[in-house]
């Protein structure tokens, strides 16, 4: 792939492959810890072997020339007009990191970019995040050579800086969950993140025996923006009603389970408390999934993804008929031990625990009965827990 992705760089900007080089940054599963993100909670991200690659070289033309090998679209960015480049259709996330990244300091040096992403797209496995992480590490890694820095690019920063690209430029009000997992994954292991203080560490995930299954619904996730807004505004009103009781709490993820039942009947609105109910429940739920991973209890962390998926469709009601049917046919075959949505809702994706003896017959099941009963064909991803964004030397 390398050498054939190489063919199409040298294609398309000529020269020779000397100076060309390449960078990674993957796409991101969460495991569990869904819709916790925003209040101050607790997300369990993978990071995955699906990925966004660039082959890239330097140049000394004061552009940064953007391609990628399933799109017909070809951008030109001037590094001195990096604000201007907000309406693109395609490359308007590019611009935005190298504009943000820019404003940091880092000094942008042109280069002829071709993008191949393996992350599929709309499916809510951040492709956006993927983009956006492997830009940033490419363009800091090259000021860094630019100004004779020698330490290591901060991966944190490049999250961070990644994250704020979509929110001020792309104009999207995104958490720092696809970002941080995409720049700090690790091999055969979840990062547990605390989305208040950003303090993490990572969880092996041995999953001998088993593989992750991601069951794309092919539904596009219509209602996703929409339903984020209101269900943020619901989960904060809940918080309010909460303060009564415990004044120094900021977020939900500051109220244990204990507290909630003792004080939920403060939450009058019904729908608002069960939003509560499942930010609230689903933390604990985490802290319960890393406890059984560090013991080894693969099956104890199989039934909380499941019991994440239920909270999400009956308390949180995020998930819809594609996602319910898709993890319901799931759970049906012998050897899934555990399955959820994952993502925003609404359409998008599952995420499933399946023993690899049973993989291709879950593949062949599942997809059969998911489309006898939506009437649409559903695509299916296998992989293990990979590093986060590096470059591949």
């Amino acid at each position: 792939m390398n050498n054939e992705l190489l063919n199409k760089f040298l294609d398309l900007y000529g020269g020779s492959d000397s100076n060309v080089r390449m960078f990674v940054s993957p796409g991101r599963v969460n495991l569990i810890g869904e819709h916790t993100d925003y209040n101050g909670g607790y997300v369990f991200p993978a990071a995955l072997e699906q990925a966004s690659h660039i082959l890239v070289r330097r140049t000394d033309t004061g552009k940064i020339r953007l391609a990628a090998t399933d799109l017909p679209d070809r951008v030109e960015l001037d590094i001195n007009r990096l604000d201007q480049y907000r309406d693109l259709k395609w490359g308007n996330y590019q611009a935005g990191v190298a504009y943000v990244l820019q404003q940091a300091g880092y000094t942008i040096c042109s280069c002829d970019i071709l993008y191949h992403d393996t992350v599929p797209l709309g499916a809510g496995l951040s492709s956006s995040a993927a983009i956006e992480v492997v830009m940033a590490l490419t363009l800091a890694t090259f000021s860094n050579e630019e100004n004779g820095i020698e330490t290591p690019v901060d991966m944190i920063e490049m999250a961070k800086l990644a994250q704020q690209a979509e929110i001020t430029y792309c104009g999207v009000n995104c958490g720092i969950m696809d970002q941080f997992a995409s720049a700090m994954g690790r091999k055969d292991h979840a990062i547990f993140l605390d989305c208040k203080t950003l303090d993490f560490k990572y969880v092996p995930l041995v999953l001998n025996g088993y593989k992750i299954i991601i069951g794309n619904t092919n539904k596009k996730r219509g209602l996703a923006d929409s339903k984020y807004n209101e269900r943020r505004s619901e989960c904060e009103a809940a918080m309010e009603h909460l303060k009564i009781a415990y004044p120094d709490a900021d977020c939900l993820r500051a109220v244990s389970v204990e507290q909630f039942e003792d004080a939920k009947t403060l939450i009058q609105d019904e729908v608002q408390r069960r939003r509560a109910e499942h930010v609230i429940y689903e933390c604990d739920r985490v802290l319960k999934s890393i406890d059984a991973l560090n013991k080894g209890d693969l099956h104890s962390f199989g039934h909380l993804m499941t019991a994440s998926h239920i909270s999400l469709r009956d308390l949180y009601e995020v998930t819809g008929l594609n996602l319910d049917v898709m993890v319901e046919e799931s759970l049906k075959i012998e050897g899934c031990i555990g399955s959820r949505m994952t993502g925003a809702g609404f359409g998008g994706c599952t995420v499933s625990i399946v023993a690899e003896d049973a993989v291709e017959r879950f593949v062949a099941l599942v997809g059969e009965n998911y489309e006898k009963r939506t009437g649409i064909r559903p695509s299916f991803y296998i992989s293990q827990a990979a590093d986060g964004g590096r470059e591949v030397k």
